[in-house]
């Protein structure tokens, strides 16, 4: 019995692109040309790559239905991508692609069935594990944008912005029963 089947996947994923969203709304448009460092991506860019990063994934599960990663063309596919977040695009035009692309993707995943989940994709010859099941791959585009959440946790406080998540959690520790 699996107790976290595509439903499940689907619903944490869109907390965590609707987490994502509400820090790309609080940012003001003028950061979102902000570098923390040279040779990063801009806050902009940074939204913008969140916004694509489930295609790698789609390409393989969706689109291609890939059983194995031998002779996928990775670099072609990054390079469009890398290329996509570059664009210059407004705020409103970066938390539409946000939303539009998180919906496309946890729909697909709704409807994934366990036996699809379970299914194994051979990895290219020599990279270890030999083989990851879909609904590990599937998973990493979540586990993806949480790290790059993190960055952007720490841009917003660089930038004088306190993250929501901080704030909601302050706000619980406030209203905690047997504080003094």
């Amino acid at each position: 019995m699996n107790y976290y089947g595509a439903k499940e996947l689907a619903e944490s994923f869109r907390t965590v692109r609707n987490n994502t969203i509400t820090i790309a709304e609080e940012l003001p448009e003028e950061q979102y040309g902000f570098r923390p460092a040279l040779n990063t991506r801009s806050v902009g860019e940074l939204l913008a790559h969140i916004s694509v990063a489930y295609t790698f994934q789609d390409q393989i599960h969706s689109q291609e239905r890939r059983t194995s990663l031998e002779g996928f063309d990775f670099p072609s596919l990054m390079q469009r991508l890398v290329a996509d977040e570059k664009v210059p695009r407004s705020k409103d035009q970066i938390l539409e692609m946000l939303r539009s692309s998180g919906a496309k993707w946890a729909g697909w995943i709704e409807g994934l069935s366990e036996s699809f989940l379970g299914e194994r994709v051979q990895m290219r010859a020599g990279m270890t594990p030999a083989s990851k099941s879909r609904f590990e791959m599937i998973l990493s585009v979540k586990e993806h944008e949480m790290h790059h959440r993190g960055q952007l946790m720490l841009i917003e406080r660089m930038v004088g912005v306190v993250p929501h998540l901080t704030r909601e959690m302050q706000a619980r520790m406030a209203a905690a029963p047997g504080k003094s």
